[in-house]
Formats: structure tokens, C-alpha cells, sequence
């Protein structure tokens, strides 16, 4: 995949938004005000939220990933160079994680729009 495929599947999401809020050419996709995605200036890699530490180390131990820099160990980064089944399925648990954690009412006001 490349970061426009990534920013184009992300954008699919409801509720996603991009911002750019970590500084220039990092794209930052937000649900609800929370990152799920991130594909940083050499974007070669996205970064995603996992459900746990765990998880996260288990992804890594198996090569699906590596320790994402700056994020909590919950986050991974995945190559874009991964198969893109592989990278879809990241990415939408990540975007499913960050939105299960947000208030019922926000949730409510993402999936009606």
C-alpha cells in the first residue's frame, strides 16, 4: 500500500478525520478526537492501536510489526510493504478499538452520520 491508499481507506471510516496535528507530513487519522491510524513523515509505516501490550508484543514477536516510536506499547507500527489484507484488518481493528472507547453518545452521533 501507499500513504494514499491508507489516507483514502481511513478516510472511508465514519467519523474519521485527518489532521495534522503532529507536525508536517505526518497524517494523523482521528475518530471522535482520538487517533486510530498515523503514517508518519517517511511513511513507510502505520502506526495502530492494539487491544493490549499483550497484543501489541505478540505482533511483533510473530514480524507483523514493530514497537510503534512515541505511542504507548500498545501501538504497533506496520510496514505499508505488509500484505494489504493484512494492513486493512490493522487498521479497522484500531479504528474499531479507539471508537468502542468513546462515550455511547459520541458513538451514536459518528455511526448516524
Amino acid at each position: 500500500m501507499t500513504r494514499e491508499t491508507v489516507n483514502a481507506l481511513c478516510a472511508t471510516y465514519p467519523g474519521a478525520t485527518l489532521d495534522h496535528n503532529l507536525g508536517e507530513g505526518h497524517d494523523s487519522w482521528k475518530v471522535g478526537g482520538k487517533l486510530f491510524a498515523i503514517i508518519g513523515v517517511l511513511g513507510d509505516v502505520v502506526s495502530v492501536k492494539t487491544d493490549s501490550i499483550e497484543t501489541a508484543q505478540m505482533l511483533i514477536d510473530a514480524g507483523a510489526g514493530q514497537k510503534a516510536r512515541y505511542l504507548h506499547r500498545s501501538w504497533i507500527s506496520v510496514p505499508l510493504t505488509a500484505d494489504p489484507d493484512e494492513l486493512r484488518h490493522r487498521i479497522q481493528i484500531s479504528y474499531d478499538i479507539i471508537l468502542a472507547s468513546l462515550s455511547k453518545k459520541a458513538q451514536a452521533a459518528i455511526t448516524a452520520s
